[in-house]
């Protein structure tokens, strides 16, 4: 397999400074496959909500990494993926990494190979790599300065494609030293990396995006770059354009925070969240400790809210990310 070192010019300011404070690696839970071959982008291009020939492309100015969502016919989330360009230029063979919740792999590789048909595509997992995701420490060194050197074990390190708060993207080999590649990161808990998102309120997975359930656009898609408007079509894009171009979006994915003492048990995910009068304001999807994402209608974000567990009424609060386009946030 070929690999490659990656470096974006964002990198160059991973908090420039001291080099004993570096950036924390956290081994996400996802998991990767390989879609390699001369038709692997055409292949993609029909499946997934974002233009996949954009990356498939590796022109100057191609991003490296891209984000999406696989629908069903209904126009509904079946898995949440990051595509990675691994080929450097367009004369070479098209060779694509999707980064998928590693509960569905199986179901997810399953799913492509049903529409592969006769497409020169090979699709299989990729189980000689590792997935990190880098979270900047607030005085890290420059990550991309060890790359040159440790080239044989970096595959890729990019920028997060869904929003600047997530930071990087790592791929390497098995078992590969991550202080080598980021000099001064340690592997952080991954608890620390699920609250981090829940605060910023970015959805991953399945238990966060429920396959068959989640709305792209609700699920706040288009805010995290991962769906084109303007690509041919692909499986479950009707529904989607028809909600875009309407321009209506009642309910949103948000960051929720939880005021103590919590249940013994945590928040049921799927649990209704309910305004201080009783109406129904949404459904609570998943967090950890006092902290989660919520899909709620926009008219009671700004409500004091609770959720009935057991006969106790646990109080929460929504805000809205800081990363959103400003006029979301009206």
């Amino acid at each position: 397999m070929l690999v490659r070192a990656v470096t974006a010019p964002g990198l160059r300011r991973l908090c420039r400074g001291r080099r004993d404070a570096a950036a924390a690696c956290f081994p996400p839970g996802r998991a990767l496959l390989g879609v390699r071959g001369a038709e692997a982008a055409v292949f993609l291009q029909g499946l997934l909500t974002n233009d996949v020939t954009q990356l498939a492309a590796a022109a100057d100015g191609a991003p490296p990494a891209l984000y999406a969502h696989a629908l069903n016919v209904q126009g509904r989330c079946l898995y949440d993926v990051i595509l990675y360009r691994l080929h450097g230029s367009a004369g070479e063979e098209p060779h694509i990494l999707l980064e998928c919740d590693s509960n569905v792999l199986e179901p997810f590789q399953k799913h492509l190979k049903l529409y592969k048909i006769r497409r020169k595509v090979d699709i299989s997992p990729c189980p000689d790599l590792s997935l990190w995701a880098v979270i900047p420490g607030g005085q890290a060194g420059d990550a991309s300065s060890s790359l040159p050197k440790c080239a044989g074990q970096a595959v890729l390190l990019t920028p997060d494609p869904r929003a600047g708060v997530m930071g990087w993207r790592l791929i390497t080999k098995k078992g590969a030293n991550l202080s080598e590649i980021i000099p001064g990161s340690e592997v952080g808990d991954v608890q620390d990396y699920h609250r981090h998102r829940y605060k910023q309120g970015i959805p991953e997975g399945v238990k966060d995006l429920p396959p068959g359930v989640a709305l792209p656009l609700e699920s706040n898609l288009a805010y995290m770059n991962g769906i084109s408007f303007t690509k041919g079509c692909y499986i479950g894009q009707e529904l989607t354009a028809r909600t875009h171009h309407m321009g209506v979006i009642r309910k949103r994915l948000l960051p929720v925070s939880f005021s103590a003492p919590l249940p013994k048990d945590g928040i049921p995910e799927g649990a209704e969240i309910l305004t201080a009068s009783g109406k129904p304001a949404g459904k609570f999807r998943a967090g950890g400790g006092d902290l989660g994402i919520a899909l709620l209608r926009l008219a009671h974000v700004n409500e004091p809210l609770c959720i009935d567990v057991g006969g106790d009424k646990v109080k929460l609060s929504a805000n809205t990310p800081e990363w959103w386009p400003k006029s979301a946030a009206k």
